[in-house]
């Protein structure tokens, strides 16, 4: 059985859907961190048979957190300090998308200009809009 150390300060990530990880761990440009990571994959899981996990180790986090309300709904974000859970909650989806999704319409200006930052926005109708073209895409769950 693998065993990895529950961490001190940080974050943990969990319940992420079997197989997610590790585009979570790019999205988030976990790669880059200096500071311990560690991404375990189809861990089991009661509640959904197998999931994926994230600990990220100190107290400087990633910047991009916000994006998981959008990536995946079963997500749950664990604060950690002092070895005790201090905050628990499900990150909710955020109001604006910056360079996660890509644009598929061919016309938008993000798909003929290069450097053009691909944003999208949420709409009332729970829908993501590019702020260029206005063309949807689903909240992903």
């Amino acid at each position: 059985m693998l065993n990895v150390e529950s961490i001190q300060n940080g974050v943990v990530i969990d319940h992420i859907t079997a197989g997610y990880g590790m585009e979570i761990y790019r999205l988030l440009h976990l790669e880059s961190q200096n500071q311990p990571v560690a991404l375990l994959q189809s861990v089991k899981s009661q509640k959904y048979g197998s999931k994926d996990l994230i600990k990220i180790e100190g107290t400087s986090l990633p910047e991009r957190l916000n994006i998981l309300g959008y990536l995946d709904d079963r997500i749950t974000l664990i604060y950690i300090q002092d070895g005790k859970v201090i905050k628990k909650f499900h990150p909710i989806p955020p109001q604006e998308l910056k360079n996660v999704v890509k644009c598929k319409n061919p016309r938008c200006i993000t798909s003929t200009e290069a450097n053009c930052d691909q944003i999208f926005r949420l709409s009332t109708s729970r829908k993501y809009r590019c702020i260029y073209c206005n063309q949807e895409i689903s909240v992903r769950r």
